[in-house]
């Protein structure tokens, strides 16, 4: 079953085999929201630099104490943190897939066995049979054209999706979509803002690349730019539809 959820600017599609585990998703969603709004109250800067956040920067309380404060840091927000350090940008721009993948977490311990959580084109997902991941490119003549098959697999899978051109989402590059798999969707989610941040024109897509394969857990890119389609790494097979 698939069920749509909305959160303030958090809108996520859900899929599941149980209702019980949407309902897990929904309430780790809601849970990592509280803590990330709460920490961003006192940490403004963390919404909006566009730069490296150092866990040293950040302040959680009144307490004076800021070592002792350093505890209390809500894991989402060092996930963040990690994942946009690797390339150097701020942390906001692995918001959609962090939450995703938590999300996915908590499904997977709760035992379910595929689960799929699809933020705003940011996935996480664990799956138990195959199925296919759609990318949205724009006015690109790819876009919802073809799709990426995913293998059964109980390991977390993160594909994430950034574009230039789609959506209200920063971005300093023009590729009609950046698509990049990991081990994470937190890091995916990074690596695919900066992969499209790399792509200015069809000649820059070669080293657009070389922006993200230097980090470890990253299996694979795909770039779309207008009608052309480029690939590195490890990269599922590519299903028309």
């Amino acid at each position: 079953m698939k069920e749509s959820f909305r959160l303030k600017e958090t809108s996520v599609w859900i899929t599941a085999d149980e209702k019980k585990y949407i309902e897990i998703a929904k309430e780790e969603i809601k849970q990592c929201r509280k803590e990330l709004e709460r920490f961003a109250r006192w940490n403004p800067y963390f919404l909006v630099t566009l730069e490296s956040y150092r866990v040293e920067q950040a302040e959680v309380g009144s307490d004076s104490d800021r070592e002792r404060n350093k505890d209390k840091i809500p894991e989402i927000v060092r996930r963040m943190i990690e994942s946009a350090g690797k390339f150097g940008i701020g942390p906001m721009s692995a918001v959609a897939g962090t939450l995703a993948e938590f999300a996915v977490e908590a499904m997977r311990n709760a035992g379910a066995t595929h689960a799929m959580v699809d933020n705003g084109g940011d996935v996480a997902l664990i799956c138990d049979r195959e199925v296919l991941v759609g990318i949205y490119a724009g006015e690109s003549p790819f876009s919802d054209r073809i799709a990426l098959k995913i293998n059964p697999s109980s390991s977390l899978l993160g594909i994430c999706t950034s574009s230039g051109t789609v959506g209200h989402s920063i971005s300093f590059g023009t590729a009609d979509a950046a698509t990049v798999l990991s081990n994470s969707a937190s890091l995916s989610d990074a690596a695919a803002t900066t992969l499209c941040n790399s792509v200015t024109d069809a000649h820059s897509i070669p080293k657009a690349f070389r922006s993200i394969n230097h980090v470890e857990g990253i299996e694979g890119a795909l770039i779309i730019y207008k009608d052309k389609l480029a690939t590195w790494g490890k990269i599922p097979e590519i299903a028309r539809l």
